[in-house]
């Protein structure tokens, strides 16, 4: 998609600061951290929000959780926990319409809602 920031990012044409990527999934901070570690978890396929997951492209949810786990053990989360969060819609907060999770934790995060 043209216009989409996160293909933008994958493409190379927008600095961020990445943390892990592959032919996949692209892992970077979020400029606007709601915690101490506040990553952005995004498929490099281009898919609008989860709402969108068929039988052809579901895998993208392992290719996420694959890089989520090694994300979490870099940033050393294991042990005290972290969230996994993704909007889908504007109601629910999606910002950016491409399919992303925002791994938050390194503060207690209590029963807030993100």
């Amino acid at each position: 998609m043209e216009n989409c920031i996160f293909c933008k990012i994958i493409a190379g044409e927008i600095p961020s600061d990445i943390l892990y990527q592959d032919e996949k999934v692209i892992a970077f901070k979020d400029i606007k951290p709601v915690a101490p570690v506040h990553v952005l978890l995004v498929p490099k396929e281009h898919i609008e929000n989860i709402y969108e997951l068929n039988d052809s492209n579901a895998h993208v949810l392992l290719d996420i959780h694959r890089v989520m786990k090694k994300i979490v053990k870099d940033m050393g989360l294991e042990d005290k926990g972290f969230r996994l969060i993704t909007n889908c819609g504007s109601d629910a907060g999606q910002t950016v319409p491409h399919l992303h999770f925002h791994l938050i934790g390194g503060k207690n995060l209590g029963m807030s809602i993100i």
